[in-house]
């Protein structure tokens, strides 16, 4: 246990020292923009993760570290809740350092925890609430059943994924006959309470602001394209069979059968919990890769509990295979690490999925800042979510920078004014549209800046129509923390 604790140490240390050192992804800074107009929920996602990035940007600052502070911290906590919740589930053959061990040596949570999205507070908080529920399964008492609801609304705060959470949890609940009969008792309907407190904030943002987030989020479940199916499920299984490692992966996939045979067969708690945690959104998953694709990341809830069905397995074949599979997984953990701090290998960036969302963003910011002072423009915009987001975190403090896209409109961001003040406009070079004429007036094109080899953006000087619309202010990051 003491040489399981210093490994989790050192990996937590190595974690930081990444997350400090590589550059942000554009998905990062768009949140890190959130973090500084908190609300109880946003276009995209609930609104956990800028109140993670919120905090962490507090204890750190608003550079990279700060930013990703709570992915290491989660997961290390996370990966102790897991080791618990695997040895009180499966008593007697030592799961608990194994299925911890299997979850981190998955590309989902190794690169997870040192990039922060959406999917970071979502797997902290699931885990804890399977952790959580296997408590309130044994004692039945109102504290542990409220610790359940708790982290499900947390994990639904974080990401809208999490409703197979409260499904999987409700399915446990109602199949296993002694949890059935909680049903009796307070303890599950004041979990249940507590749950829906906690996510009430999002459905009230969402019933504000016309169900934006939830339209959204919803509308995907709406594509259908059966004649891509093959396609599709192909690229769900082979993302998985990458991201998991393959090892893994095939320990996941044999661990979670053999919990949903013995759920069906004996209905006993664990193997219920594990299977009701992991079918169901299996198979909505793959129900909707019959119809359209499924990122790659959205699978990733099912590895807390497919992790310790795979510890769990009986057997001199998958027990010998366990190890293997741990080592190479960190293996390539620690490769993807090592590129992405260093850029060793000799791929060429457009073909680098790790340079493409985070090399030359800098370069880029110092480029459009040595054309913005040479034009004497008073402010720099996008229309692109992303590209305004790392523009924001990366220009000088004293640039004021300006979002244009509706998704703007629904933050709490100060609405953008700049009256008759030229700026510089960064488009990226492979768009086709024209500049809209209803946003910008005097249009000029003033040259072009680079992302490295990656992508080229055409800057123009610009003056902003009157009513400009779906314009903000973003924020600037104060270094000075």
């Amino acid at each position: 246990m003491t040489r399981w604790a210093a490994v989790l140490a050192a990996l937590t240390l190595a974690r930081l020292a990444v997350a400090a050192a590589i550059p942000l992804a554009p998905d990062e800074t768009y949140y890190w923009v959130w973090s500084r107009a908190l609300a109880a929920g946003y276009l995209d996602h609930p609104p956990m993760v800028a109140l993670w990035i919120r905090a962490g940007t507090a204890l750190a600052g608003e550079g990279a570290l700060g930013i990703r502070l709570l992915g290491p911290l989660s997961a290390a906590l996370g990966s102790v809740l897991l080791a618990d919740a695997a040895e009180r589930l499966l008593p007697g053959r030592r799961a608990g350092i194994m299925a911890a061990a299997l979850l981190n040596a998955t590309l989902l949570f190794g690169v997870g925890t040192v990039i922060m999205t959406p999917d970071t507070p979502l797997l902290f908080f699931w885990t804890a609430a399977l952790w959580a529920a296997v408590h309130a399964g044994r004692s039945g008492g109102i504290a542990w059943w409220s610790v359940v609801g708790l982290c499900a609304g947390l994990a639904l705060a974080s990401k809208y994924t999490a409703v197979f959470l409260w499904f999987g949890l409700a399915l446990w609940i109602l199949v296993v006959p002694s949890l059935r009969r909680q049903l009796r008792k307070p303890g599950p309907w004041i979990g249940g309470l507590v749950a829906v407190a906690a996510f009430l904030p999002v459905v009230v943002w969402n019933a504000d602001h016309d169900w934006a987030s939830f339209l959204r989020q919803g509308g995907r479940a709406a594509a259908w394209r059966p004649t891509r199916a093959i396609g599709f499920l192909g690229e769900l299984v082979g993302a998985q069979f990458g991201l998991a490692t393959p090892l893994v992966f095939l320990l996941c996939v044999v661990g979670g059968v053999a919990a949903a045979r013995s759920a069906w067969r004996q209905r006993n708690p664990a193997a219920t919990l594990l299977a009701a945690l992991t079918v169901p959104a299996t198979l909505v998953f793959l129900q909707h890769a019959i119809g359209d694709r499924v990122q790659g990341n959205w699978p990733a809830i099912l590895y807390p509990a497919a992790c310790i069905a795979a510890a769990g397995l009986v057997g001199p074949a998958w027990e010998r295979l366990q190890r293997p599979a741990v080592v190479l997984g960190l293996a390539i953990t620690a490769a993807i690490y090592v590129q992405a701090a260093a850029g060793v290998l000799p791929v060429p960036p457009k073909r680098d999925p790790i340079a493409l969302q985070l090399r030359g963003w800098t370069e880029l910011a110092a480029q459009v800042e040595a054309v913005r002072q040479q034009t004497g423009a008073r402010f720099v915009a996008a229309d692109q979510y992303a590209l305004a987001g790392e523009l924001a975190h990366a220009l000088p403090a004293d640039v004021s920078v300006i979002g244009v896209e509706a998704r703007w409109a629904l933050t709490a961001l100060p609405p953008a004014a700049p009256g008759d003040a030229s700026g510089l406009l960064v488009r990226n070079a492979r768009r086709d549209d024209a500049i809209d004429p209803t946003l910008w007036r005097d249009v000029t094109p003033v040259g072009e800046a680079a992302r490295g080899s990656i992508d080229t953006f055409r800057l123009y000087r610009v003056t902003a129509a009157p009513g400009l619309r779906d314009a903000v202010w973003l924020p600037r990051p104060d270094m000075t923390r």
